[in-house]
């Protein structure tokens, strides 16, 4: 049953985009753009992976993915992690949970075993997906398809960040998969209006860029 996404705590909200912000994990830059693959332009740039460098800050984040996959879906068989930028995430949370752990590649390798998933899984199992950042969902969802064709149960997915574009919503929702995040675009932007990381209009830039990324214009807007 597909349940949506939720934000279960406002602090761990707040308190995870404060800590990327800090790490400069998240990096915004509305006058000089970020390029993403798809040829997006972008005033920002999340990269969880550098939480791993960091003790206390990929503790928080393994506590708290591995709290909401006890509240929510309960213990599950294995923890799935997707490659590259959630796998030492995964194996931090499936060890805090005392689970077996898996990774699922974008695609198989082409040489050797030629797998798409590395790891011992069975078929039947229960498995949930972490995951450290949502944007269109294509990719996470690609290795809930290589989960599925494996015949595993996937219970649903728990990421760090999500930008809660409206198309990673109607993909997940199409996939029937549920998707719970600790933080998100609009505490990120609270976080960085709160705290002076930048001005009120290029948050209000901000904001335009995510109602349509695709035609975003950093020029559209002055900044002061």
């Amino acid at each position: 049953i597909y349940l949506g996404r939720m934000i279960l705590n406002n602090e761990t909200a707040k308190q995870t985009a404060a800590l990327l912000l800090q790490l400069n994990a998240i990096q915004v830059q509305p006058q000089t753009p970020f390029t993403w693959a798809s040829g997006w332009k972008s005033p920002r740039y999340c990269d969880n992976r550098i939480t791993l460098s960091f003790p206390p800050i990929r503790n928080y984040l393994k506590e708290q993915i591995s709290n909401q996959i006890l509240d929510i879906y309960g213990k599950p068989d294995v923890i799935a992690g997707v490659a590259t930028g959630a796998i030492g995430m995964g194996a931090l949370v499936a060890d805090a949970l005392n689970l077996p752990f898996c990774y699922v590649r974008p695609e198989a390798k082409k040489h050797g075993r030629q797998n798409k998933i590395e790891g011992y899984i069975k078929a039947n199992q229960s498995v949930v997906v972490v995951e450290d950042l949502i944007s269109t969902g294509k990719s996470s969802l690609l290795a809930v398809d290589a989960l599925r064709e494996s015949k595993l149960k996937v219970k649903g997915m728990v990421a760090i960040f999500t930008y809660g574009f409206a198309i990673a919503e109607e993909n997940f929702k199409n996939y029937e998969v549920d998707l719970h995040t600790l933080s998100d675009y609009k505490h990120l932007l609270s976080q960085v209006e709160n705290t002076g990381y930048i001005s009120s209009s290029e948050v209000d830039l901000l904001t335009r860029w995510r109602e349509d990324p695709g035609n975003w214009n950093p020029k559209a807007i002055p900044v002061k």
